[in-house]
């Protein structure tokens, strides 16, 4: 039996050939390591984080979480829903909230979920993949099946601002929140705690309708980063990441930089520390490539 079980919610980014497959590789490694059994929510779906851009209503986006929370608790009782993607972790959390802090919203959900034989009547937390890592093993405990040390590596922890308001990780600040800096530090990395633009949003709402707001925020975070001397910058959301990472050659070509930085996730430093190599890592996914890691995990 695993160390710790819990119902997962992949989320639809995560998909095979969608845009953080390769942040899913690295979390099947990772958690290979730490004994750590992710089983799939039967028949999950799109937790809605996006509908509200198309013009979709509040009681869609709770009723299609509600749909995923009560499937969680059918057939995966007693189990943490845990989500490794910090947009679904935010709707899906939000969700759950409203549901059990509203009667009414609750009411009009069931009617809706009555349709499919469902009924909600709450059910267990939901937690980012971070929090599970955290809270449940501390980094002590992430620390002791490290293998090879990141050590020489700068990493600028950017948080972004979907796991930090409105709920964030427990006992962290919203202005400076270190859990990055932490498992960077765990790792072996050296972490770059004076990062100023570790909670500043990528724009990613913005990428098609406002493109040059959006990548004015893009350069912002970037360019921070290579002043303080970062190598890549290490993030838990899936959207930061291909935001970052996609947009730096179109603000090189439309304003003259020279970007050219990897952006990883938290996952893949800790598979490649773990004794991961470069394709169980996931690190062979970036269109940026983050070859000072796969340096480090091809000596393997």
């Amino acid at each position: 039996m695993a160390q710790k079980e819990y119902a997962f919610y992949p989320g639809c980014s995560s998909q095979r050939k969608a845009s953080a497959a390769n942040y899913m590789t690295s979390v099947a490694a990772m958690c290979k390591t730490l004994d750590i059994k992710l089983t799939d929510i039967p028949d999950w779906n799109c937790c809605g984080a996006s509908i509200a851009y198309a013009g979709g209503g509040e009681l869609e986006r709770v009723v299609m979480n509600a749909r995923n929370f009560t499937l969680a608790a059918k057939h995966l009782p007693d189990r943490d829903i845990v989500a490794t993607c910090a947009a679904c972790w935010l709707n899906s959390r939000e969700s759950k909230v409203k549901l059990d802090g509203n009667p009414q919203l609750l009411a009009h959900a069931n009617e809706a979920l009555k349709e499919a034989g469902l009924h909600y009547q709450g059910s267990a937390p939901v937690r980012h993949m971070v929090e599970v890592l955290i809270e449940d093993f501390g980094y002590k405990e992430l620390k002791k099946p490290v293998v090879t040390s990141l050590a020489g590596i700068k990493f600028a922890g950017y948080v972004g601002c979907q796991t930090n308001r409105p709920f964030g990780i427990a006992g962290e600040s919203f202005e400076n929140p270190m859990y990055l800096d932490k498992l960077v530090e765990a790792m072996g990395g050296e972490a770059l705690t004076a990062y100023d633009q570790k909670v500043t949003c990528c724009g990613g709402a913005l990428a098609f309708s406002e493109p040059d707001k959006s990548q004015k925020q893009i350069r912002d975070v970037v360019e921070s980063a290579y002043d303080h001397g970062a190598d890549m910058l290490v993030t838990p959301c899936p959207l930061c990441q291909a935001n970052v990472e996609v947009y730096q050659s179109e603000i090189n070509r439309k304003q003259g930089t020279n970007f050219h930085l990897p952006i990883v996730y938290y996952s893949q430093l800790m598979a490649v520390a773990y004794g991961g190599s470069v394709k169980a890592a996931g690190l062979d996914g970036h269109i940026i490539a983050p070859t000072r890691l796969q340096e480090i995990a091809t000596k393997k």
